[in-house]
This record gives C-alpha cells, structure tokens and sequence, in this order.
C-alpha cells in the first residue's frame, strides 16, 4: 500500500483534501478539533520517521499552521487553520516532545497559542519585543516594525 493510500485509509474522516502534490510529497487539510488524533495516528504508522518542522503562513483572516511529518518513503504537510482573532490549537508536545521548540517558534512569529504546551517563552525574538507583535503575520510589514520599535526606545 502506498503512503498516500495508507494516509487516506487511517486517518479517514480526519483529514480532506488529500492530495499528492509531487512525487513523495503530499498535503492535507485537518479541522482544529481533529488536530490530536490525527497526530496521533501518523505518529504510530509502522512508516513514521518524524516530526520534521511546525511552520505556518499568514493567509489573510486565518494563519495556517502546517506539520511536515515524515516516513521513509514520503513527506506529508498536514495543514490546520486557525482564526487570527483567536489564534489557539493544542498542543501536541505529549504526543511528540520534539514539537516543543516548533511550537515556541510559530508563537514567537504568528502568534498561536498552543494551548497545553507548559513553555511558549521566546525562543527567537530578543528579550523586551513587544507584546502583540508577530512579525511574520502580513500586518506588520517592515516599515510598521521599524515605527514601532522605534516608539520603543
């Protein structure tokens, strides 16, 4: 069975969208409330590798987080939206503790509570960066930071 078929088979009513984009490259879309257990599953798939990277991308009213999970044979973006104006998701730093500095990443950079996690401090903004600031979401462009952070000072 290939992963893409097994992918669809296990984590059926999970995930949509589905899709191959390239070869040993596929990408599916996940709600927030199935987030965990589709972790969950992909984690114990006897092909599972790892947890390669959490990113994300500011795609308007909504900042798309997206897990890069990896197996031996492909790599699978799984995608999860979440609202701007209430940028939460769970935490699944108990199902794959390497997700932890992921995690405080997407938090530094856009925001996102990942609600369970026990450390979201700053791991790549320096100590004093203003609350509220995001500087990967498209809000703040280079020009908007710079104002602010001379305001700052």
């Amino acid at each position: 069975m290939s992963y893409l078929s097994q992918i669809k088979t296990e984590l059926r009513g999970r995930i949509r969208e589905v899709r191959e984009q390239r070869d040993r490259r596929i990408s599916a879309r996940t709600a927030k409330k199935n987030l965990r257990a589709a972790i969950a599953k992909l984690a114990k798939l006897e092909d599972y590798s790892h947890l390669s990277t959490i990113t994300a991308v500011d795609i308007g009213s909504e900042i798309e987080v997206i897990y890069h999970i990896a197996s031996k044979t492909a790599l699978l973006s799984l995608k999860v939206p979440v609202p701007k104006e209430d940028p939460i998701l769970p935490t699944i730093v108990d199902l794959i503790p390497g997700a932890a500095l992921y995690e405080r990443e997407v938090h530094d950079l856009f925001g996102v509570d990942f609600e369970g996690n026990p450390d979201l401090s700053p791991v790549l903004l320096p100590d004093g960066w203003p609350d509220g600031v995001y500087p990967l979401r498209k809000e703040w462009t280079p020009g908007r930071l710079s104002r602010r952070m001379k305001r700052r000072r």
